[in-house]
């Protein structure tokens, strides 16, 4: 077993045009997926060339520098909202925040291409909350594609309504539906959840969207990824026709062009382009020899002192369960996150991992989607993406915020 030379290339990741930060009201013909994306895995592999894993991290002063044009005390937001901001640490906006947030204020429908990590989350609750304290009877509909993803922004939601007497329910699959039922009775201004379990409990006569004149669609590419355009359709065909929606999308394609003209009316369209995270990310291969054991050659990888807080992906949640299994066997402190899990078991192994107290999070691509991490020493793809899209996906969830990852592939 070796690690393969690394090369310095450009090109390897993502596509090779050049890089525009931010576009308002832009189009986007230079949007789309990366090389070689497809569906989410349920097909057979596409075969990716090993040379693509291997790209040595170019860390490059940026061309541009962003000066925001607001401060987060500039914006017209309710006072209170405005305190528990600053009390967050929040002074100076993200490029996302900074050209989203007035143009929601003013109830626009807007798009905005920017992946997980650019501050989006922010962009949409801060208006719609101070939206919310404002307008009477205002609900606000947020619909994700995963679980994960539902209970980060109902986290960061409860931040930022610290005493403002504002009320919200997560609505996703995998948790008992019977409390979901429960909390739908009370009044909550935010509802939280992914399409398919929205889609049940709109089934029950439990949720109504007929009264929402607010939705967010989050990830909508991972959800049309995912197979969820009917669901979405099934519940915007519920809402009022005079909503203001927002669209949020890491990637432009001809799918997603035509489910914004379909679900929003002359939208304001924002993209937030940054440097690729990928390039930012040390990348090589670990080739492994005939009579190698994969799971020894894993092993003495993560015994190395830099190895402190590992994400490994497989391709199967069985796969990935099993790993996790093996290796906390071996003394390693590891846990999974895949979509046998049920919600608790799945938010535990998450929490242990965000907090240090885990060493290793083995992960499906679909349960990792949408997950901010901080400080991932090292992405392991411990079998290989059926994607190259989902490659770099994978190895995004390193080298954020500035940061240098590195990013391994197992190659036999």
């Amino acid at each position: 077993m070796h690690y393969k030379n690394r090369r310095s290339f450009r090109g390897n990741v993502g596509p090779s045009r050049p890089v525009r930060r931010l576009d308002l009201r832009s189009h986007f013909g230079e949007g789309g997926s990366f090389s070689g994306g497809g569906g989410r895995g349920r097909g057979p592999s596409k075969y990716i060339d090993p040379n693509k894993f291997i790209n040595k991290a170019v860390i490059t002063e940026k061309v541009e520098h962003f000066v925001p044009e607001h401060n987060f005390i500039d914006f017209a937001v309710d006072s209170r909202l405005k305190a528990n901001i600053i009390s967050k640490g929040y002074t100076t906006p993200t490029p996302i925040q900074d050209k989203a947030i007035p143009h929601i204020l003013h109830g626009q429908d807007l798009v905005g291409i920017a992946n997980t990590g650019t501050g989006k989350t922010a962009a949409f609750l801060i208006p719609l909350i101070h939206k919310v304290l404002t307008q009477h009877k205002e609900n606000v509909l947020v619909v994700v594609p995963t679980r994960e993803l539902a209970l980060q922004i109902e986290e960061e939601l409860t931040g930022f309504t610290l005493g403002l007497k504002l009320y919200s329910v997560c609505c996703v699959g995998g948790a008992p539906i019977g409390s979901q039922i429960r909390a739908l009775r009370y009044r909550n201004e935010f509802v939280i959840g992914t399409p398919g379990r929205m889609k049940d409990l709109m089934e029950k006569k439990c949720l109504n969207l007929t009264h929402f004149k607010t939705v967010v669609l989050d990830e909508a590419d991972r959800m049309l990824d995912m197979g969820f355009i009917n669901d979405m359709r099934f519940m915007m065909e519920k809402m009022s026709k005079n909503r203001q929606t927002l669209f949020f999308s890491a990637t432009w394609s001809p799918e997603i062009e035509k489910l914004v003209k379909e679900f929003l009316k002359e939208p304001v369209m924002i993209s937030v382009k940054t440097q690729d995270t990928a390039k930012g990310v040390d990348q090589d291969i670990v080739r492994l020899n005939r009579g190698d054991n994969k799971l020894d050659v894993l092993h003495s990888m993560l015994m190395k002192p830099d190895f402190n807080k590992v994400l490994i992906f497989g391709r199967t949640k069985h796969g990935v369960e099993k790993l996790a299994k093996m290796l906390s066997a071996r003394g390693f402190k590891a846990e999974s996150i895949h979509g046998n899990k049920n919600q608790s078991g799945r938010q535990r192994s998450l929490k242990l991992f965000k907090e240090g107290k885990v060493q290793i999070l083995v992960a499906t691509d679909v349960a990792a989607r949408g997950l901010d991490i901080s400080d991932v020493s090292h992405v392991i793809n411990f079998d290989i993406p059926a994607t190259y899209e989902d490659y770099v996906h994978r190895i995004g969830r390193t080298g954020r915020a500035g940061k240098k990852g590195k990013a391994l592939t197992f190659v036999e």
